[in-house]
C-alpha cells in the first residue's frame, strides 16, 4: 500500500481495509516464521519481533473482531509438521504463552486473573516462577509408567513423532520411579543442550574441519530430529520438565506440588522454581534469574509465571492460543557496540530496494553476528515517513560505531548510533536508480494521502534480474510449488546462464535441453541421473492446488492466506482470470464482487489486477497455463443447503469460533464475504451483532442466530 506503511498504523486508526490487509499479512508472515523456527530450526527474525507481530495481530483482532480470519494466527501454536517424521495427535493441545514486557504488564497479568476470578486486590492468590528455557518443546507420554511415545510440539495439535530419539535422552526416564503414578502420564518439558557441552561439540566441530553450530537451541532441535537415532545419541541433550498434557488422575492440587511429583518421578526439574505471593515477589526473583542468566549453564529468555492452584486454573482456562493463568515475561534486547563498515542494498522479487547493514563481526548473546537489517531510507535517515523522528532525528552514516539489539538467534537491528565518535562527513545517499538493472526506483505517492511510500521500488519489472531471480526463487519455494532439486541456487545459476528467465521457462527445461549445445548433464554439479531427476521434479509439478499457483505468482500483497481466499471464491484458474479482466475498470460488478471477498482487501485487489495489467507478467501467467494444471477447488455435493450461497458473519458466536463457522460454511460449498450486500444470502447473527444487520434487513436478507446456523448444518 502507498502513503503510510500499514504496519506503522496504530490499531485504533486503521479503516476496515487496511485491517484486513494487515491482517492478512500477519496472518501469512507469521505462520512463515512458525515453520522457520519450528520446522527448520532456522528463525529469521528475533523473538521480539515476532512477538510484536504476535501482540500486532491480538491488538487489530481485539479492534475488529468481525475480520478475524480463518488462518489467524491467535488459533494456531507453532507451525504444522513435516512429513520426514510420523504424526502423533495431542489429547491436550499444546499451547503457547502470552507474553509481558515490563513490570507494568505482569501486574495487568494479576489484575485479569482477579478480575476474572472475581476476587479483590487483598484475596491471597499465590503463583509460581519459574525460568523459560529457549530449547525444543517435548511431550512424553507413560502408560503404566512405561514410555510409549514422545513428540515435538508441532502445531499445538499435531506433532513429530521423535520416540526412539527421546530414549537416547539420559534426563528423559524409559520407566518412572517411585509410586503415586497414575495409568496414564504425559509430561512436557524442554529439550537443550548446555552452554558447556554446546562449546564442547563445536571444538569437535572445528577439529573435524565441519561447519560451527549457529546456537544450542537449534543445534538441540535439530539433533532430537535427525532420522538417524545413532545421532541423536551422540548429542549431549538434556531434558527439563515443567508441565503435563493428558493425566488419567492428578496426583497433586498445585502447580508446585505437581513439579515436586515430577522430581519423584526421575525428571529434572528447574531449582530456580519458586511460589510466591504478590507481584512484588515476581518481578524481584525475574531480577534475580535476570542477573543470574550468564552464570548459568543453560539459555534462557524469560520467566514463566503460573497461577499455582490447579482448580483455579481450571476456572481461568483459556482465551483463544494462550492460557488465561499463565504468561511468559520475557527479557530485554541483548545489546552490543560495532563498527558499520557498509550498507548493501538488495532488491526484492516486488522490486523493494532494502537495506542491509554490514558489520564489523561482533558477539552478542553468545552468537557472531555481522549483519543487520536497515528497513529503508527513512530508517537510515533517520525520519519515519510520518515525519517523526527516528534515534531523535539521528542518521545512519558508513563508519559509524552503532548499538545493534537481538532478542533472538537472529539478524540484529540498529537500534542507536554514537555520534561523539562520528567519522563521515556526509550522509549516506540512498540510490534512486536500481543497483541492479539502471531503472528509476521511485516510492510511490498514495493518491489519496499524498504522502510517499517508506519503501522504494525499482521500475524493471522482468527487466530486472534481481526481481527476476527473486521471483523465480519464490515460485518454487517450499509452500508455492516446492519443486525438489530446485532451490535458490539452481534460480540463480539457471537464470545466469539464461536457461530459467522467468517462472514459464522451468517447464520447458527438459525440451529445450534436448536441442541445446550443452546439455545440463554435462554441466558442472550435475550427471545424466541428477538432470534426469530434476526435470522428474519438475513434471511432477505439472498440476498444483489452484491457492499454490497464485501465490507462486508473486504478486504484491497477495500472500498465502489471500490466495487461497482467491482459489475458495473463483475456484478455477479460468474463472479467476475472467474475473481479473472484468474487473479492470474498477468499478463494475466484477470489483465489487472482488472487494466483497470476506478479509481480502481494495489493496490486495489493486495488486492482484495491476500485476495481471502488466502485459510481460500476464504473458508469463499465460504461458505457465500452457504447462501448468492447477487442481480447481472442490466443489461440495449439491445436497448441502447453503452450497453456491453467499453468506456473512457478524456479532460474536458462543458455541463455536468464526474462524469453525466460516471454514464449515466454505466446506459446505458457500461463500464468506465480508459485508452484506444485495448478493448476500444468509447474514448469521451473533451477539452484539452491529450494522450489518440493521443492512441485512434492510435490503431483506434472511437472517440466522448462531442457533439457528448450527441447526442448519447440524445435518449436512
Amino acid at each position: 500500500m502507498s502513503g503510510e506503511p500499514i504496519r506503522e498504523i496504530v490499531p485504533r486508526k486503521l479503516t476496515d481495509e487496511q485491517a484486513a490487509e494487515e491482517l492478512a499479512a500477519l496472518a501469512s508472515e507469521i505462520a512463515e516464521h512458525d515453520a522457520r523456527y519450528h520446522n527448520d530450526d532456522a528463525p529469521t527474525i528475533s523473538d521480539g519481533a515476532y512477538d510484536t507481530l504476535r501482540k500486532r495481530n491480538t491488538a487489530i483482532e481485539e479492534r475488529f473482531p468481525d475480520l478475524v480470519r480463518e488462518d489467524s494466527p491467535s488459533n494456531n501454536v507453532g507451525s504444522p509438521v513435516q512429513s520426514k517424521f510420523d504424526k502423533i495427535t495431542h489429547k491436550v493441545p499444546m499451547l503457547s504463552l502470552d507474553n509481558a514486557f515490563d513490570d507494568g504488564d505482569v501486574a495487568d497479568f494479576s489484575a485479569s486473573v482477579r478480575r476474572f476470578l472475581n476476587w479483590k486486590e487483598g484475596d491471597p492468590l499465590t503463583f509460581t516462577a519459574e525460568p523459560k528455557i529457549d530449547g525444543l518443546s517435548l511431550a512424553l507420554r507413560y502408560e503404566r509408567g512405561e514410555l510409549v511415545s514422545a513428540a515435538t510440539r508441532g502445531d499445538g495439535q499435531v506433532g513429530e513423532n521423535v520416540t526412539a530419539n527421546a530414549r537416547t535422552v539420559k534426563d528423559i526416564p524409559r520407566k518412572l520411579s517411585g509410586g503415586n503414578v497414575p495409568d496414564i502420564v504425559e509430561i512436557r518439558g524442554e529439550v537443550y543442550i548446555g552452554k558447556a557441552d554446546f562449546a564442547a561439540l563445536n571444538v569437535e566441530m572445528e577439529a573435524a574441519g565441519k561447519q560451527l553450530y549457529v546456537n544450542p537451541r537449534n543445534t538441540a532441535a535439530g539433533s532430537l530430529r535427525q532420522l538417524d537415532s545413532r545421532i541423536t545419541a551422540s548429542r549431549p541433550l538434556k531434558f527439563f520438565a515443567y508441565a503435563w498434557g493428558e493425566m488419567s488422575k492428578l496426583p497433586a492440587d498445585t502447580q508446585f506440588a505437581m513439579i515436586e511429583q515430577m522430581a519423584a518421578w526421575g525428571f529434572s526439574t528447574n531449582p530456580l522454581t519458586a511460589r510466591l505471593e504478590s507481584v512484588e515477589a515476581l518481578v524481584a526473583h525475574y531480577r534475580t534469574i535476570e542477573e543470574s542468566r550468564a552464570g548459568l549453564d543453560y539459555d534462557i529468555d524469560g520467566v514463566v509465571y503460573k497461577v499455582d492452584d490447579l482448580g483455579l486454573q481450571g476456572r481461568l482456562g483459556f482465551a483463544s492460543r494462550v492460557p488465561r493463568w499463565a504468561i511468559a515475561h520475557k527479557f530485554p534486547a541483548e545489546l552490543a557496540t560495532t563498527i558499520l563498515r557498509e550498507i548493501e542494498i538488495q532488491i526484492g522479487r516486488t522490486g523493494a530496494l532494502s537495506p542491509v547493514a554490514r558489520l564489523d563481526p561482533v558477539t552478542v548473546g553468545g552468537v557472531v553476528v555481522s549483519n543487520a537489517t536497515l528497513h529503508n531510507e527513512d530508517y537510515i535517515a533517520g525520519v519515519g515517513s510520518n515525519g517523526e523522528p527516528i534515534r531523535e532525528g539521528r542518521d545512519l552514516r558508513i563508519g559509524d560505531t552503532v548499538t545493534i539489539f537481538r532478542a533472538g538467534d537472529v539478524i540484529p537491528k540498529v537500534m542507536d548510533v554514537d555520534l561523539s565518535k562520528r567519522t563521515a562527513k556526509e550522509p549516506f545517499e540512498f540510490p534512486t536508480v536500481c543497483p541492479a538493472c539502471g531503472s528509476p526506483a521511485v516510492r510511490p505517492i498514495d493518491e489519496k494521502t499524498g504522502r510517499a511510500d517508506s519503501v522504494r521500488r525499482c521500475t524493471g519489472g522482468f527487466i530486472c534480474p534481481a526481481q527476476a531471480v527473486e521471483g523465480i526463487k519464490h515460485f518454487v519455494s517450499r509452500n508455492a510449488f516446492d519443486i525438489d532439486g530446485f532451490g535458490d541456487k539452481q534460480a540463480e545459476l539457471f537464470h545466469e546462464l539464461g536457461m530459467v528467465m522467468n517462472p514459464a521457462d522451468i517447464f520447458t527445461l527438459r525440451e529445450r535441453d534436448k536441442r541445446s549445445l550443452k546439455r545440463l548433464e554435462n554441466r558442472d554439479g550435475y550427471g545424466k541421473t541428477s538432470a534426469n531427476k530434476l526435470f522428474d521434479a519438475i513434471d511432477d509439478r505439472r498440476k498444483i492446488d489452484l491457492h499454490r499457483f497464485i501465490f507462486a505468482l508473486g504478486i504484491r500483497h497477495v500472500g498465502e492466506g489471500n490466495a487461497k481466499l482467491l482459489a475458495r471464491h473463483y475456484r478455477d484458474a479460468d474463472t479467476l482470470l475472467a474475473a481479473i479482466d472484468a474487473a479492470q475498470d474498477r468499478e463494475g460488478e466484477a470489483w465489487v464482487e472482488m472487494l466483497d471477498i470476506d478479509g481480502f482487501g481494495e489493496t490486495a485487489a489493486t495488486a492482484l489486477l495491476d500485476f495481471m495489467a502488466d502485459p510481460n507478467r500476464r504473458g508469463v501467467v499465460d504461458a505457465l497455463l500452457t504447462e501448468v494444471t492447477p487442481n480447481p477447488v472442490e466443489q461440495v455435493a449439491s445436497s448441502s443447503p447453503i452450497a453456491g450461497k453467499t453468506i456473512v458473519f457478524t456479532g460474536t458466536l458462543e458455541q463455536t469460533t468464526r474462524s469453525e463457522a466460516k471454514a464449515v460454511a466454505e466446506r459446505l460449498g458457500a461463500k464468506v464475504s465480508g459485508s452484506v450486500s444485495a448478493k448476500t444470502d444468509l447474514l448469521v447473527a451473533g451477539e452484539k451483532a452491529g450494522s450489518k444487520l440493521k443492512k441485512a434487513a434492510e435490503l431483506g436478507v434472511d437472517t440466522l442466530d448462531e442457533q439457528g446456523w448450527l441447526d442448519l448444518v447440524a445435518s449436512a
